[in-house]
Order: structure tokens, then sequence, then C-alpha cells
């Protein structure tokens, strides 16, 4: 009856009983007692179970391991260890079942050393060799971390029975050793121990543990053969191991098998939805799982709180968060720590700080949550205030902490609080890890602070894809595309092999180089990888084609495109811009609308400036005040400067200054560098004296500003004015920034400044310049010396003019008999008039296109025209 009831949980019925054996007043036997003591233990009744030990008069080991076993029962280990002790004080000797018993209890408190001194008890009364035992060892140094030893007794045993081998394949699956269990399961030789459904499901979780999905796909098989696969056992353990390979939709069709899944399945198939970026899929599965009536658990609603971070949806994460309300679940741990991280990444602040204020216990992950939200200006004075709380009160930062911090720095360009981080993460001895190292890499990347990078880069333990593709980016970002394209040959050296994101990067490098014959080789390399067509290749690689001067095959790749998306559009629109293709821009601007796809800043940026190079005022007007009116885009000071070049090309200075007086935005450096250059084009000198009066006050040491008004004056002939601004430039140590050409001719760079007399070949290149001087003569070009700004005679202004940085490039590329009939000239600073005149003029006595890209734009010349139409 008492065994009934402990069965039953029946508490108060067993009571009844034991009332009824007091009332008896018989004296109880050993086996009744040790009922009692069983009953209550196993009802959770552990203070009654100890009291009816305390009333037997006589002790003996069979009611000491039921007392203890009760202890164990419950989760008390480190009880059952004391109460143990205190039956060998009482010289009362251990058998087999006392030793597995409390080694289970030392399993349940993780004391080892006291488990091995029962090892040494079990060797010491020859009981080592029952199966029990070697069970309860094997268990406790599994869970210990110590398989050596685990596996040393399953070695020793010698009988192993179905008991002994899953506790040693459990052991190896716990540490997630999957080879081993593996290894352990191919040397079962009893056919009915190695497929039993038990043993199919640990070798699953075993498998899982390492994502073999090759291993995992044999197991299953086998389970379909033995007629396992009916068991909702193996099937979860199924669900769980194609979860963990990542093989989504094999976990969806085996939990679609199941009939009654438990709400461990349901959460591990929602989690492979999530893990897989299937998010939206995860989000109707849940709603399956509640509609069937099975109540979520904290694991359940954390993976959906996850999904809407990713998503940015802030509405169904607040949805799953008063889900956490309605079924209790508002103070657990991993949800709340789930819920700040999502409100503290999509923006919604406050409520992150509420729900972590909330919380009784915090632990690193809360406070690395709370760090991860701190991306921009309004937050980030938070940043240091947070991980410094975090320091104070004892938190000691992890990797996921150090990363989460750096983030925010390199969002918001902040170096100095980065480096104080850097020196926690020295301190802390993360400097030699490799998702830290990256982050710190990005940080320093993103500041400009390219020599720090390097330094950490070489101190890395592990240079994976993603810190070469960091440090990558980051010479990219800088303009030192030849280090971007040496550090990419290195990486391939080393064995690396480059993902979509490292290409983009490294083809961005030769877009600000120009270097179309790398750009050239990584769209082969692409091509081969199979990452031709993926989004960030594919713009990247049509950036890279526009920016070498290569519209066509830019335009061609992108004509190509299957799928197109906003970046792909802005891209080919920025693109024509640049080119003088203002019709084409706006064309494809309008086909992008029709399509579906919603323009952003960039796109506008890209469209304005396509209004600014044809000369479209009120196109370019219609386009800025859309913005807001149409898209809800606020314009950035990047539009305002478009509008202001709009204007001021157009002359209409009077809309200008009206423009910057209604401005929302305070006039910046930007600003007032359009106005300056749109007046040095018109020799507006009034607005261009009040516009460099605002910049000297601005952005004193930029060189650009003083010689733009130093020009304005010399088209003026103010040669006072001119000598003015010259010593100021020169009292101050600001040096003007020299003229200069390059060209690409058979993988090698020449470089020309202008005056150049240091190019091995100067005397072939001045011969060739004699000759086009003669042929541009022939069809009407006469230099137009105004655009010297330099107080000498006419015949030192003429000579000036012949040696400009492009013209000798340009001779120097017709020299060289450049293949592919295009010649493609860059230059530092913007295209003089007389050269625009003068290329255009050998245009048209030369059977080859000739492109020039200077600091503004690109310029086609083709038979006596240019691509701008002589407006730029």
């Amino acid at each position: 009856m008492l065994r009934d009831c402990a069965a039953g949980m029946r508490l108060n019925e067993g009571k009844m009983i034991h009332g009824c054996i007091i009332r008896s007043g018989s004296e109880p036997d050993l086996h009744l007692w040790v009922s009692l003591i069983n009953f209550y233990a196993k009802c959770g009744a552990l203070d009654f179970s100890r009291n009816v030990f305390e009333l037997m008069s006589m002790k003996d080991v069979v009611s000491w391991t039921a007392l203890i076993s009760g202890f164990v029962a419950q989760g008390h280990g480190m009880e059952s260890i004391e109460l143990f002790c205190q039956m060998r004080r009482e010289d009362v000797r251990p058998n087999e079942f006392t030793l597995s018993t409390v080694l289970k209890g030392c399993s349940v408190s993780l004391d080892l050393n006291f488990g091995k001194q029962i090892h040494a008890e079990a060797v010491k009364i020859g009981v080592l060799s029952d199966v029990y035992i070697g069970s309860s060892l094997i268990d406790l140094y599994s869970k210990s971390g110590e398989m050596e030893y685990a596996d040393g007794v399953f070695r020793m045993m010698p009988e192993k029975n179905n008991v002994l081998w899953n506790a040693l394949l459990n052991g190896y699956a716990q540490v997630g050793n999957g080879k081993a269990v593996l290894r352990l399961f191919n040397e079962m030789e009893d056919p009915e121990m190695r497929f039993s459904n038990y043993t199919l499901s640990i070798v699953l979780k075993g498998i899982a543990s390492f994502g073999a999905f090759i291993a995992g796909q044999g197991v299953h098989s086998i389970a379909i053969k033995v007629g396992g696969e009916t068991d909702d056992f193996v099937r979860c353990s199924l669900v769980n191991m194609y979860s963990k390979c990542g093989v989504a939709n094999y976990a969806l069709k085996v939990f679609e098998t199941m009939e009654n899944p438990d709400i461990v399945t349901w959460s591990s198939i929602i989690c492979a939805l999530d893990q897989e970026g299937l998010k939206e899929e995860a989000a109707k599965l849940f709603h399956r799982m509640m509609r069937s009536g099975m109540r979520p658990n904290e694991f359940t609603l954390s993976t959906l709180v996850s999904a809407a971070t990713d998503l940015g949806d802030l509405r169904y994460g607040q949805s799953v968060h008063a889900c956490a309300h309605k079924f209790g679940l508002e103070f657990d741990h991993l949800v709340n720590n789930a819920l700040i991280a999502m409100y503290m990444k999509l923006g919604s602040i406050y409520d992150g700080y509420r729900i972590f204020n909330k919380m009784a216990n915090w632990d690193v992950i809360s406070w690395n949550a709370l760090l991860s939200g701190f991306h921009d200006d309004e937050t980030s004075d938070q940043v240091t205030r947070v991980f410094k709380q975090m320091l104070t009160d004892g938190f000691t930062p992890n990797m996921y902490t150090f990363i989460s911090i750096l983030r925010s720095c390199s969002s918001l360009s902040n170096i100095e609080f980065g480096k104080q981080v850097h020196s926690h993460v020295i301190k802390n001895k993360f400097v030699g890890d490799g998702y830290v190292g990256t982050a710190l890499i990005d940080m320093y990347a993103k500041c400009g602070c390219m020599e720090d990078v390097e330094a950490i880069f070489s101190r890395l333990n592990e240079k994976d894809v993603f810190a070469w593709t960091v440090i990558i980016s980051g010479y990219s970002q800088t303009n030192q595309g030849e280090k971007a394209a040496r550090l990419f040959n290195q990486m391939r050296r080393e064995g690396v092999i480059p993902n979509e994101f490292t290409l983009a990067s490294s083809l961005r490098g030769c877009s600000a180089i120009a270097s179309l014959e790398n750009g050239r080789q990584l769209h082969s390399l692409a091509i081969k990888a199979g990452q031709s067509t993926d989004m960030f290749v594919s713009s990247a690689l049509i950036d890279m084609y526009a920016k070498c001067g290569h519209i066509d095959d830019a335009e061609a790749l992108f004509n190509g495109m299957q799928s197109n998306d906003t970046v792909l559009w802005n891209t080919i629109i920025c693109g024509y811009s640049q080119h003088g293709e203002g019709d084409k821009a706006l064309k494809a601007f309008r086909q992008m609308i029709n399509e579906g796809f919603l323009p952003d800043g960039v796109t506008f940026l890209g469209i304005l400036s396509a209004c600014s190079h044809m000369g479209l005022v009120e196109e370019g007007k219609k386009h800025f005040y859309s913005m807001s009116e149409s898209y809800g885009i606020t314009p950035s000071i990047e539009h305002y400067a478009c509008l202001v070049d709009v204007l001021g090309r157009a002359g209409k200075f009077d809309e200008i200054e009206r423009l910057i007086e209604n401005m929302e935005l305070t006039p910046n450096a930007l600003i007032w560098e359009n106005v300056l250059g749109t007046c040095k084009v018109h020799g507006n000198v009034e607005l261009g004296e009040r516009a460099a009066e605002k910049l000297f006050q601005i952005d004193p040491e930029t060189d650009s500003n003083y010689i733009l008004l130093s020009n304005i004056y010399a088209s003026k002939g103010r040669w006072n004015d001119v000598s003015r601004v010259r010593k100021s430039m020169s009292s101050q140590g600001i040096k003007k920034e020299p003229g200069c050409s390059w060209l690409e001719i058979d993988a090698q760079i020449h470089v020309f400044l202008s005056q150049d007399s240091s190019h091995p070949r100067l005397l072939d290149i001045h011969r060739k310049m004699e000759e086009l001087r003669e042929r541009v003569s022939e069809v009407g070009y006469i230099p137009n010396t105004k655009y010297v700004p330099h107080n000498v005679t006419e015949k030192e202004k003429r000579e000036n003019l012949f040696n400009h940085s492009e013209r000798l490039a340009l001779g120097f590329a017709l020299i060289s008999k450049v293949n592919g009939g295009r010649i493609r000239i860059f230059k530092n600073l913007r295209i003089c008039g007389d050269c625009h005149e003068f290329i255009k003029c050998v245009s048209s006595t030369v059977d080859q296109e000739i492109v020039v890209r200077d600091a503004s734009r690109f310029h086609h010349f083709r038979n006596g025209i240019c691509s701008c139409k002589d407006y730029w």
C-alpha cells in the first residue's frame, strides 16, 4: 500500500496508513521502516522521511541507502553526501546500491573529489564491476568533463550492458564530442543494444553537437530500418539533430510526422527556422503551436523575441512580450535578457532600461543585452556610463561585452572610448581572441586609425575570413585600395577562401583607386566561386566598372541581374549620374519606382547630381522637395549641398541665399564649398568672398577653399587679392595640393604632375604634344589663358596650359598605343576649361574614346563632343 501511495504521490493517504501502523501499537520490522522512508522520500517529504529514520532503533545499510536515495532523487546532492559520511562514522558498511546512490549525489552536486573517494571505496570493497556503480561513475566523470576517466571505467567493466553503453554515449554527447559518440556507436556489436530507440536518440544528440549532417542522415536511415522513426523520442532527437545541422527543411519534415510533439520539440523547430533566417516561418509555426494548445516555455519565447529583433518588427516583439506576461514568464531571466536586447537594438531604449531595472538579478548576458543598443549620437554618452556601472557592480566583461561596446564605438567613431575599451580587452586577456580582435580592427578602421588596425591584426592568434574582410574593408574605406589588394592576395596565399563580403570590400578598394585590371580579376574570381550574382558582389562590381570609366559594362551587369534591390538601383543611378548620362539616371529612377522599390537618401543624391550636371533646375527642385513630401525622407546636409549645386551651376544665386537662410540644418563646410565652387564658375566675387570667409572659420586648413577664392580673383585680374590669399595660406603653413593625373597601362600605374619633368619618356610625350597642338589648331582650338591663375606673360600662360597633368597623361597614352580603343585618365582636381576644350578637339582627330574622371565626374570625349555637353 505504501509503495502504491509513493507511485501515485498520494501523501495524505500514506500518512493515514502510517497512522494506522502507529495506532496498532506494533513495532514495524526493517522492511516496513524502509517502506515508510521510501514513501515519504518519493513524495518529497524529506523531513518526514528523516524523522522516520531517526525513530528506528537499528539502522542497517538498506535504511541508510533508502534515505540517501530520497535526498538524491529530490536533487539534494550535498545532503546525500553528508548522510553517507554520517553512515560511515556509525561504522555501517556500504553496499553496491549505497555507493551507486551516493555517486549520483556527487553527480547532482558536481562533487568530483568526493566521487573519486567513492570510486576508491568501490575498488576497496570489490564492487567496482557492478553495473550500477559503473554507470554512476561514468555519469559523474562525464558531467565533470573527465571523459578519459569515464572511458577508463567503461573499458575495465567485465560485462558491458545497455546501461553502460548508453551512459558513456550520453557522456560524450553531453560534452559535445560527437566524433567519440560515433566511434563508440560503431564499436557496439549487439544489434539489440545498438539499435534501441534510447541509444539512437543519444547518438543523434551527439551528432547534433558537431553538425555532422551526413552521419545524422545515416543514423536516421538506421532508425527507419529498425522501425525507430515511429518513436516520438527518436523523432524529437531527429528534429534537434537536423536543426543543429542547419537543415531546417529536413527538421520540419520530421516534425510534421509527429502527432503530439512536446514543447521541447516545438522549441527546437522554431529555433531552427529562426537560425536559418526564416524568421517569418518561425513566427507562423509559433502561432500554430499556440492554436494546438501547447504552452510556450522560456526557450520558445526567447527565440521568438530574437526573430522579432532580426525582423526589425517592434510590434511583433511587443506581442511576444505580452505572451510572456500571459504565461507567467515575465520574470524569467532568459526571456528578459532577450527582450532587453530586442528593445535596445530596435531603438526602444526606455523599454530596454525598464525591463533591465525590474530584474531581480543580472548576469553578464543582461549587461551585454543592455549595451547592444547604443549606436547613435543621442545615446552615445550612455555607453560609457553603463559599462562603468557594470564594472563597478563587479561583473567581469566577456567576449560579447567587448564586441558589443566596440560596435558602438565603430558606429559612433568614438576613438577615445574605443581605446579605453581596448585597454580592458588587454587586461582581461582577450587581445588574441579572433572575434574581439575583429571588432577592434573594425573600430579602428572606422575611425581611420589603420596603423592600429595593422598592429592588432598581426597579433591575432587565428585570422579567419571575417578578420581578413574587416581589415580589407578598412583599407578600401580609407581609399587605400593598393593595400586592400595586397592583403586580399596575401589572404588567398594563406589558404583563406574569400566570401561575398570579402570580394565586395576588395572591389570597393579597386573602385577607390580606379584599378580596372584588379577589378576584372576579382570579377573572374567571383564568377568562378559562384558569387557574381550575390547582391553585395553585384553592387560592388557595378560600382567598380562605373568608377573605372566603364559605365557600359556596369550597365550590362545591371541589366543581366535576375533580381534587384534598392542598393543596386542606387549604384546604377549614381553611375549614370557620374558619367553625365542624366537621362538614363532619371529613366532608371522612374523604372525603380514603377517596380515597387522605395528610394532612400542615396537614391536622391544620385538624382540631384544628375539634375545638376544636366542643368535641370526645376526637375532638381521637384525631386528635392518630393523627398519629404512623398517618401518621408528628411533631407540631409548632403542633399542641401546637391541642391545648392543644381542652383549654382545655373547661376541662381538669389535662390541659393534664400535656401541657406531657410535651411532646417545648420549650413556646414559642404554647403559653403559648393557655393564657393559655383561662384568660381560664374565669377561671382561678392558671394564667393562671403562663402570663403565662412569656410575659413569652419575649416581654416583646407587648401582648396583658398585656391578657389584665389582663382576667382585671378579671373577678374585682381592680382593683389590673389597675392594676399596666397600669403595667408603660406603664413598658416597651408600648401596647395598639386594637380595630378594618372592612368593604367599594362597593369602599371603612371602618374603625372602638372609641369612634370620626371617621367622617363618625357621627350616622347612632348613630341606627341607638339603634334597634337598642330592638329587641334587645324580644327579651331585656341588656348584660353584665363584658366591660368598666375600674373605672367601670355606665352608663359600657354606653356603652362600645355603642361597640365591630364595633357601629359593623354600624350603618354597615345604614344603607348592603349589597347581596347579607350583611354582612361584620372585626375585629383577638377579639369580646367581649356584642357576640356583641348581634349575635346583631340578626340575629333583620333579614333579613340578618351575618358577623363576629374574630382567631380566622368567626361567621355568622342568625335569632338563631351558627354557633359560643356555643362559641368
